[in-house]
């Protein structure tokens, strides 16, 4: 299957569906971090310049999640929010048969529609939270389960420590501790190991 994974620079999902045996590459703007097959430039050109089997896109979410929320008006009025939108709208209109887009909890559930699944990366193995939403096309929800039974080893694992602030709100550790790293948008944005190798058993 040749498989794009769309808008990743770590390489992360890219070499779980390698690892598989499929011809997979990354592609974003900035260069890979792992050697291995990678496109450096326009995703959707990507797209348009070769034939896919599976598309797997991580749009950027700087103006569509709701953490970003008291920053949305000036984003309307300068135009950042629809240019965020129009971005992630045109992976929904490919001719690739498998296609999921991810993104976190924001505008887009209302804007395009509510995604197929929301998903965290302690279902999958990795002790963080992180809330995950997937617009599936011709692909199934990820399955996990949550405790052992007859007839299926569980994958959650813990939910990973909380942090409450004076305000009430309260936040993933590994979370909040980055919000003094000026790379913090780009340590956030890389996906978990477990979910990759979840996409990887399950839509390869």
């Amino acid at each position: 299957m040749r498989v794009l994974v769309a808008c990743e620079f770590s390489g992360i999902v890219r070499d779980a569906f390698l690892a598989r045996g499929h011809d997979a590459w990354s592609c974003d703007l900035l260069p890979t971090e792992r050697p291995g097959n990678h496109i450096q430039g326009d995703a959707l050109k990507a797209i348009r310049d070769y034939k896919w089997d599976a598309l797997i896109a991580f749009p950027p979410c700087t103006h569509l999640a709701v953490s970003g929320a008291a920053w949305f008006e000036t984003k309307r009025k300068d135009g950042r929010q629809q240019e965020g939108i129009d971005f992630f709208m045109q992976f929904t209109a490919t001719n690739i048969p498998k296609v999921c887009i991810e993104n976190p909890v924001g505008i887009m559930s209302t804007v395009y529609r509510e995604p197929d699944q929301i998903i965290q990366p302690y279902y999958f193995g990795d002790e963080f939270q992180k809330t995950t939403c997937l617009w599936l096309m011709g692909l199934r929800p990820l399955i996990h389960v949550k405790d052992n039974d007859l007839f299926d080893t569980a994958t959650h694992v813990d939910k990973g420590e909380m942090i409450t602030f004076p305000s009430g709100k309260r936040m993933a550790k590994w979370y909040a501790m980055l919000r003094a790293d000026s790379t913090r948008a780009h340590i956030r944005s890389k996906t978990f190991p477990g979910i990759a190798s979840a996409m990887d058993e399950q839509w390869g």
